[in-house]
């Protein structure tokens, strides 16, 4: 695998920005947004896979580069993330591209094909976090943090329906996860990575101690954002939003 050392940050013309890691031709391209929870997914993944042969292009969602003609092509809804690779190949949805990239280069956070029991279980963790987690939780981080940038005062309503199906969630998890290390099992796999955006944005809104009030969940929420590959990244945002503001 090459890998890339990522240069500057440009601006395409009346299109996006860009990370660039070298002139050689990436494997693929991943179009995404700073802040974007949904991109963030895409990008663990491949930090924790050691996977740096890519380039990102930051689309400027507020001024709509996700709803261009040019971006239709690539994603019909007009939304981020997507991956188009040199032969091609075009995938949207984060959750299918964590997979897909995982699945195509061997990172070590699916389980076995042979194990029939595991990989069913890896599906089941998969629908309870879209639908139990990532459903209530994406609400309120539209109501306390997009509607922030859009000018837009939140929907305090919203806000309190969803925080209680969060913590209904997490109370069932807290059960779960006194018998288990992480969410699919004893292995960490992309369903723990699936997590790790959108609880960093519960902590910003706010929310946090929904997480560190619960001994399990808060113990496997520390052995999720401590392991290296995710620090590194996490540091590294951190350093470039500070960069961004000054």
């Amino acid at each position: 695998m090459s890998t890339y050392t990522m240069s500057r940050l440009t601006n395409s013309p009346g299109f996006a920005s860009k990370l660039l890691y070298s002139s050689k031709m990436p494997a693929f391209t991943l179009y995404g947004s700073r802040g974007s929870t949904n991109t963030d997914r895409v990008r663990l993944t491949l930090a924790e896979g050691g996977f740096t042969d890519y380039e990102l292009v930051l689309l400027n969602l507020q001024k709509g580069e996700q709803k261009s003609k040019e971006h239709k092509k690539r994603h019909p809804w007009g939304k981020i993330p997507v991956i188009t690779s040199a032969e091609g190949f075009t995938l949207y949805e984060s959750r299918a591209i964590c997979k897909y990239l995982a699945t195509k280069y061997s990172f070590p956070l699916l389980p076995p094909d042979s194990d029939v029991e595991a990989v069913a279980l890896f599906d089941q963790a998969q629908c309870a976090e879209i639908l139990y987690f990532a459903e209530p939780a994406g609400r309120i981080a539209f109501e306390k943090f997009a509607k922030r940038f859009m000018g837009l005062p939140p929907d305090d309503a919203v806000i309190s329906d969803a925080l209680r199906s969060v913590e209904m969630f997490f109370d069932v998890a807290e059960r779960l996860l006194h018998h288990k290390d992480y969410m699919a099992g004893n292995n960490f796999t992309l369903i723990d990575i699936y997590y790790i955006p959108l609880i960093q944005r519960l902590f910003a809104c706010g929310y946090g101690d929904i997480i560190v009030s619960r001994e399990a969940v808060s113990a496997w929420w520390d052995r999720c954002v401590n392991r290296p590959a995710i620090q590194r990244m996490l540091a590294a945002d951190k350093e470039a939003a500070v960069a961004a503001s000054r």
